[in-house]
């Protein structure tokens, strides 16, 4: 396989982390990014020379303030193709952007006796708020299932989607790494008449995402899980959607006018951005994305690409080891899950941790596909920009000794 224009080595100097962790194996990307200098140095700098609040302020910090937080809107618009920064909602992550859209959508625009479409394959944050909302407007709720390998078993999906409101799905699975045809399910989803809504936290960091050529109503995802701070996130809405929604939040910023009986919304996005926001994160969160452009999004997908690729081919090769998700590493987004006989999960991340390397164990907030599959948790391997082919070397030496630890024949 032909190399990239990425090269990790390099990368890693940029990740003051793994400065002062020198044997640090990071493979945990997929719960939480780790952050190159240039956005701590972002979030420093926003605090050092231009802290204070936005929008209202007239003194001139103010207005750069506003200016830098403005700009980290556009700066997400043009990453994902948005049509204008007045589709970009910031939220605190993908969780309260499907908070949001549930809320607005499912409790305000779908009448009671409507139908929700989710998948199988859902994070808890895309199946939880459409539960509660479905249950305080007596909603129906119906769920697409996935195959034996991993993949959306739509054989029966136009009979779901038939008189549905919304159909909510991921882009890529956090556990089976599954890359779903979200153009195509956004079709399906408009010819049946309902609004297509993307969970993208697993897709937005790792590979090229445009949401007009995909076709989705709202898009979501975070900016802790793409070299950005914790605690910003982002709900893209075609503005159209945005006008009519109603706001998720009350409070100051949110509002044009405010009377004792009856309040006025502020336009779009603003209208859904209720309190002081998190200016610094939203800073933070446009570094990150410059950093990323940086390297070139079809260079963090081939480069995820190729240790996916070595990652299945390693445990393939390893006694005892079941992975779950699709076969094709270019059918997955850069992360596996797997158990290795029946050592528990958080055992051997116990295990790997006192080798240095971070995995990820249990459900990984997706029950129902460990239900599915008939097992109660599993151990995830997830992939970055800053990953070598040497790390996943160590990986497996480990997971070999691991096996002879365990006493497993």
């Amino acid at each position: 396989m032909p190399s990239t224009g990425l090269d990790p080595h390099r990368i890693r100097q940029d990740f003051p982390i793994f400065q002062n962790n020198k044997n640090l194996i990071y493979l945990d990307s997929t719960a939480t990014s780790q952050k190159p200098v240039q956005v701590i140095e972002a979030v420093a700098e926003f605090y050092r020379k231009m802290n204070a609040n936005v929008h209202r302020g007239v003194y001139e910090i103010s207005v750069e303030a506003t200016e830098a937080y403005e700009n980290a809107r556009k700066k997400v618009a043009e990453f994902i193709g948005a049509r204008s920064s007045r589709e970009i909602v910031f939220v605190r992550n993908t969780t309260e952007a499907l908070n949001l859209a549930a809320y607005s959508l499912g409790l305000h625009r779908v009448k009671p006796g409507g139908k929700i479409v989710l998948t199988m394959m859902e994070h808890h944050s895309n199946i939880v708020p459409w539960q509660l909302i479905a249950k305080i407007n007596r909603l129906k709720t119906e769920y697409i299932p996935f195959d034996d390998q991993g993949y959306l078993d739509l054989s029966d999906a136009d009979k779901k989607l038939k008189d549905a409101d919304i159909f909510s799905f991921t882009h890529a699975s956090n556990v089976l790494g599954t890359i779903n045809d979200a153009k195509m399910l956004c079709r399906m989803a408009h010819e049946h008449g309902a609004l297509a809504i993307v969970d993208a936290a697993q897709s937005v960091p790792h590979m090229p995402v445009n949401v007009q050529e995909m076709g989705c109503d709202l898009l979501a995802f975070s900016g802790h899980k793409m070299l950005g701070p914790t605690g910003i996130g982002v709900l893209y809405g075609r503005r159209e959607l945005l006008e009519e929604m109603e706001p998720f939040q009350g409070g100051g910023e949110m509002i044009k006018e405010v009377h004792l009986d009856h309040s006025l919304w502020n336009d779009v996005p603003w209208k859904f951005e209720a309190g002081t926001p998190n200016i610094a994160g939203a800073v933070g969160l446009g570094a990150a994305i410059d950093y990323l452009r940086g390297i070139g999004m079809e260079n963090v997908r081939e480069h995820e690409h190729r240790l996916t690729a070595k990652a299945l081919e390693i445990l393939s090769e390893i006694r005892h080891a079941k992975i779950y998700g699709p076969e094709n590493p270019l059918h997955r987004c850069g992360l596996v899950s797997f158990n290795l006989a029946d050592i528990h999960p958080h055992d051997l991340a116990t295990y790997l941790d006192k080798h240095g390397i971070c995995v990820r164990a249990g459900h990984h907030c997706a029950m129902p596909i460990h239900t599915h599959l008939g097992i109660s948790a599993t151990t995830r391997a997830s992939f970055y920009i800053y990953n070598t082919e040497e790390e996943l070397e160590v990986f497996r030496d480990a997971l070999l000794q691991a096996l002879k630890t365990f006493r497993i024949q």
